[in-house]
């Protein structure tokens, strides 16, 4: 049985002084939690003061975004080796603001994925559609490319090691949340594309459903069969609804 997981993604929010009070929060409310894996992605100016503050816990910590190299004239940018310097065990990569605000693509999202875990970071990989692919009903065709292209040149063994996040841009910052049907169908076929190339792995692989997530969704779309976690936003950004979150409960 694949073991949820919940993502906190605090994006640009939280002083350093902030983010310390917030996981101090977290820890001692959800110190009990071992049927759910923990996660929590402050802006890269807290992480180092996160990561020891919960180091020996049962949350772990990740970076919102990477460079694929390890060193170099790189002004700005932060590389693999840096974020597990600083005790990161996961990383955002091809986040939907990522893509559309910086420009990223399925080519860069695959550079980073390797570089991630080359460097044995969990690389949470971001797919989605905005609402103008939706309503063209090109859903399933921008997912499948994303994968696709992201993933490129993967071996099996390198694809067991990464986590999904599907979350349809329409639905992120906006407080409209696909329905759960509406994910599944979209989670089910990311399984479906990845079992293409490697069944063994794609009944393992985790997929979380990123959008609009809350306290009072998350049970509903918990209860899909293919979604496995999810990749919270603002709900993160205080203790109580993110407990609840990560304290679901199954339909």
């Amino acid at each position: 049985m694949r073991k949820p997981i919940i993502a906190g993604n605090w994006k640009m929010y939280k002083s350093t002084g902030e983010a310390l009070e917030l996981v101090r929060q977290l820890k001692g409310s959800l110190a009990d939690v071992d049927s759910v894996e923990i996660v929590v992605s402050p802006p890269f100016t807290a992480l180092a003061t996160v990561a020891g503050e919960l180091k020996g816990s049962n949350i772990s910590v990740a970076a919102q975004n990477m460079y694929w190299e390890e060193s170099g004239a790189y002004t700005g940018e932060v590389s693999p080796l840096m974020l597990t310097d600083v005790g990161c065990t996961h990383v955002i990569i091809g986040h939907s603001e990522r893509r559309q605000i910086f420009n990223e693509t399925d080519a860069t999202v695959n550079k980073k994925v390797k570089a991630a875990l080359k460097t044995v970071l969990t690389p949470i990989v971001c797919v989605g559609e905005t609402l103008e692919e939706r309503d063209l009903g090109a859903t399933m065709k921008v997912v499948e490319r994303q994968i696709r292209d992201g993933l490129d040149g993967l071996s099996p063994r390198e694809m067991e090691k990464m986590v999904i996040a599907y979350e349809p841009v329409w639905a992120i910052g906006t407080g409209k949340t696909a329905t759960p049907q509406q994910a599944e169908e979209v989670h089910h076929l990311i399984r479906s594309i990845i079992a293409q190339r490697a069944d063994s792995v794609a009944q393992d692989l985790r997929i979380l459903y990123g959008g609009s997530v809350k306290p009072d969704n998350v049970d509903e779309l918990m209860a899909q069969p293919d979604i496995d976690g999810a990749l919270v936003g603002g709900a993160s950004l205080q203790a109580d609804p993110f407990v609840r979150i990560v304290r679901f409960k199954r339909k």
